[in-house]
C-alpha cells in the first residue's frame, strides 16, 4: 500500500475510533441521561469534531476518493463540525443525541467498509 493511501487509511481509522468513543460514553445511557451529563456531553463533541476534521481532510487531500464514495457524507460530517466547533455557543445537545443515534451507526459501517475495502486493496 502506498504511503498515499495509508494516510487515507490513517483518516478513516480516526474517524471509526471516534465513533466506537462516542458509542462508549454513551452505551448506557438514554437521551435524558444524556441531556444530563455535561462531561459526556463534552467529551462526545470532542470526537465529533475529529469525526468532522478528517473527513474535511479526506475531501481536501482525496478529492477523488470522496468523489468516489458520494454516499458517504463527508461533507456533512465536516459542518457539523464547523458547527460544534465555532457555534460552540449554541449547540443543542438534543441534536448531538439525534445525530448519535439516527446518523452515526450508518456513518460508521461506511467507514468500517472502505477501510476493509482498502485494505484488501
Amino acid at each position: 500500500m502506498s504511503r498515499d493511501a495509508l494516510l487515507l487509511v490513517e483518516y478513516l481509522g480516526h474517524i471509526c475510533t471516534a465513533i466506537e468513543r462516542i458509542e462508549r460514553y454513551t452505551a448506557e445511557m438514554d437521551q435524558t441521561a444524556f441531556l444530563a451529563n455535561e462531561l459526556v456531553q463534552d467529551a462526545v463533541i470532542r470526537n465529533f469534531e475529529i469525526v468532522g476534521e478528517a473527513s474535511r481532510n479526506i475531501g481536501k487531500y482525496y478529492p477523488a476518493f470522496a468523489a468516489a464514495h458520494p454516499d458517504v457524507d463527508f461533507s456533512s460530517a465536516y459542518e457539523m463540525r464547523n458547527v460544534l466547533a465555532h457555534g460552540y455557543h449554541q449547540v443543542e445537545p438534543e441534536i448531538v443525541w439525534k445525530t448519535i443515534i439516527k446518523s452515526l451507526p450508518a456513518f460508521k459501517r461506511q467507514i468500517q467498509a472502505l477501510i476493509a475495502s482498502l485494505a484488501n486493496a
